[in-house]
């Protein structure tokens, strides 16, 4: 099993203007229906880079 897995965001509230890439998470449910931690600045559509040993979100793909 590769250590990393690029899956699409399908569903998260939408981002907020101003929003940093440090300024706190929210949810969003991936298109394997796995709900994962992501940064405020990440919108539904976009593909994340997540690691399959822990399930962590680690940057936009």
């Amino acid at each position: 099993m590769p250590n990393t897995v690029e899956l699409k965001v399908v569903e998260t509230d939408p981002g907020i203007r101003g929003d940093t890439a440090t300024g706190g998470s929210k949810p969003a449910k991936l298109d394997t229906g796995y709900v994962v931690k992501v940064p405020l600045f990440i919108n539904e559509g976009d593909v994340l880079r997540i690691d399959t040993r822990t399930g962590e979100y680690i940057e936009r793909a």
